[in-house]
This record gives structure tokens, sequence and C-alpha cells, in this order.
């Protein structure tokens, strides 16, 4: 199992190479470094992912490069999050323990009714087509 690090922050001219470099400079270990790059002009979008052989190793990466200055700017490193939509490439989805799942809230009414609620007579209808 992998686990992947979210290295954020990065200045465009940043590649997988230096990353490499500085992990092996601190000691740490990576499975691998993929830079983000914009598609049509190659240029990095500011952010890479490190996958770590360990959680171990993974937390030390974090903890190393989470707010550390590079030029003008801190970088940020945390857990990766799964693709949005796209939970058929393998990722799980994370479960959320019941004491911290949000209620679902209520539906707003759009002109004084409530969208969901159905005329109860004729009359009803008549009126609601005139308001």
């Amino acid at each position: 199992m992998s686990f992947t690090v979210f290295l954020g922050n990065l200045p465009s001219w940043v590649t997988a190479d230096d990353i490499k470099q500085w992990l092996a400079a601190e000691d740490l270990v990576a499975d691998a470094v993929k830079v983000i790059r914009n598609h049509e002009t190659q240029e990095s979008k500011g952010f890479a992912f490190v996958e770590a052989p360990t959680a171990d190793e993974m937390a030390s990466i974090i903890r190393r490069f989470d707010r550390a200055p590079l030029e003008d700017r801190l970088l940020r490193a945390n857990p990766a999050q799964p693709p949005k939509g796209k939970e058929s490439r393998g990722a799980q989805p994370i479960a959320v323990p019941s004491a911290i799942r949000t209620v679902k809230p209520e539906r707003r009414k759009r002109g004084g009714r409530d969208r969901e609620q159905a005329p109860r007579s004729a009359f009803a209808a008549e009126l609601a087509k005139v308001l």
C-alpha cells in the first residue's frame, strides 16, 4: 500500500528531480514523485504528489515540508485526498464517524412555497399558478 502526500504552493520551476533531491538530503524515502503540469503549456501548476512507502515515512515528509519556506512562500504538505468523482480508480471513500456527520439542511422555500409540497385541492393548484 502506498501513502501519498500532497505538496503544494511550489514555485513553477520546481521539478520532480528537485523534490527527490530535497527528500534525499533529509534522509526521507519516496517511491515516486509527480509534479502536476498544464497539459498545453507544460508549466507546473504549483503542486506535486509524493508517494511514501509507509505511513511513518508519509508523516515524516509532511512534518518536514509543511510550512517550510521556499523563496517568498510557505510550502503546504498534507495527506492527499482521493480525486472527487473518480472512485472507480480504486480510491476508497473515507469512513466518517456518525458523531461528526452533518444533518442535511432543510429545503429552502422559493416564493413562499416549499418546492416539494403539492397543492391540496384544485383551487389551491389554480391559485398556485397565479401566484
